[in-house]
């Protein structure tokens, strides 16, 4: 046996073992209102059973809502029929704070092979493929996550309230200090995951911090905020604290958003970016098209972006994402084109979208966002002027 064919054998004996001391699988799927819930599978029965025929999953846990837990009226979705939580084994890993369990994302499916019409997952791969299939597309993505970190306050008639973790200012290095050992954590735990964090930091609000995830084609890049959120609470609550993506978690402090870069990419080159400086405004005409039909249906692609009432408590004027227009580098623009560091001179490589927050679903917000990119794409509409200042202009 040479070295290959040992390193091999260890690794599936490695595998085999790993498989036994798996005490659950969590199904982790997210409804229309962001909430992620789970079904934890014993590990005999996940394999045996669960991976061929899913779970059953009644229609109308995708419109519980957030504050009562019960149906949101009208939604056409009840209690009557149900879905198969089908595991996605793609998306399958090992969680890092709970040494004895594995996760995965899944699927909505009516029948073995057949997607639920109504599952977010399968809405995004639908108009990824329509994207793909029309304009030879792919769209990548990368989230940027607010969160409020919230520690237990014990008054003199022992009343437990949660207040900020901190009062430090924005990338306060002393915030940082004391939060490493749960950023530390968290960004091990989402690398041995495959996911990429390009950084962290402390953000405007009383412990708020922002974490940065690496591009993806867009679907995986779902998965991953997904991934990102249950391990950022989970680990938030092992040091005994509690993380909240809510954009509005008090309303006289910075609301949280998640903000999300956005490219168009063909034959694993970036396409949005225009081919010289000459090009107006450093983007392609792919990319102005489709960030046009963004722009265009910015209004009626909100309710996916910010789903929740609480959600406008932070899409104010001077708030940054409030008003209907783009700009280059405006941070208070919905659509932000973007140049970061490496990028040529001139030319912009992505658009910012910011009105997005952790309340919604990410598969839902970018299914909406890339139809509207489509139809813009068809229709080749045209951006209107840039915009560097905010005032006196029309909000969303």
């Amino acid at each position: 046996m040479d070295l290959r064919e040992l390193r091999k054998a260890v690794e599936e004996v490695e595998d085999v073992d790993d498989l036994e001391n798996v005490s659950f699988v969590r199904i982790i799927w997210v409804n229309f209102v962001g909430q992620h819930r789970c079904r934890a599978i014993p590990r005999k029965r996940f394999y045996d059973v669960v991976t061929k025929n899913g779970v059953a999953l009644p229609f109308g846990t995708m419109v519980l809502t957030s504050i009562l837990d019960k149906l949101a009226p009208d939604s056409g979705l009840g209690y009557v029929g149900e879905a198969r939580l089908t595991p996605d084994l793609s998306t399958k890993r090992k969680i890092p704070w709970c040494k004895h369990d594995e996760m995965v994302l899944g699927d909505l499916n009516v029948k073995p092979g057949q997607a639920w019409e109504y599952c977010p997952r399968e809405a995004l791969r639908r108009v990824s493929k329509i994207l793909k299939d029309e304009f030879d597309l792919v769209v990548n993505a990368g989230f940027e996550n607010e969160f409020f970190l919230l520690k237990r306050k014990t008054n003199r008639e022992t009343k437990e309230k949660w207040i900020e973790f901190d009062s430090s200012p924005y990338c306060c290095s002393s915030s940082f200090d004391d939060a490493s050992p749960i950023l530390r954590e968290v960004t091990s735990a989402l690398h041995s995951m495959g996911i990429t964090v390009e950084q962290l930091h402390a953000e405007c609000g009383k412990g708020q911090f922002e974490i940065v995830l690496g591009h993806n084609i867009c679907t995986e890049a779902a998965d991953n905020i997904v991934y990102t959120r249950e391990t950022v609470r989970a680990i938030a609550r092992k040091h005994g604290l509690l993380a909240t993506f809510v954009p509005k978690y008090t309303l006289d402090d910075a609301g949280s958003g998640c903000h999300v870069h956005l490219s168009l990419w063909q034959n694993d080159q970036n396409v949005f970016i225009a081919s010289d400086e000459s090009s107006k405004h450093g983007i392609s005409t792919l990319g102005k098209e489709f960030m046009a039909g963004v722009l265009y249906h910015l209004p009626s692609i909100l309710p996916f972006l910010a789903p929740l009432p609480i959600s406008y408590d932070r899409l104010q004027p001077d708030t940054w994402g409030a008003y209907l227009l783009w700009g280059n580098e405006n941070r208070e623009a919905p659509l932000r084109a973007s140049s970061p560091p490496g990028t040529p001179s001139g030319l912009v490589s992505n658009f910012e979208l910011k009105p997005l927050d952790g309340t919604a679903n990410p598969y839902l917000a970018l299914a909406a966002t890339i139809a509207a990119g489509i139809d813009g794409l068809r229709r080749h509409l045209s951006l209107p002027e840039p915009v560097g200042s905010t005032h006196q202009v029309t909000t969303t």
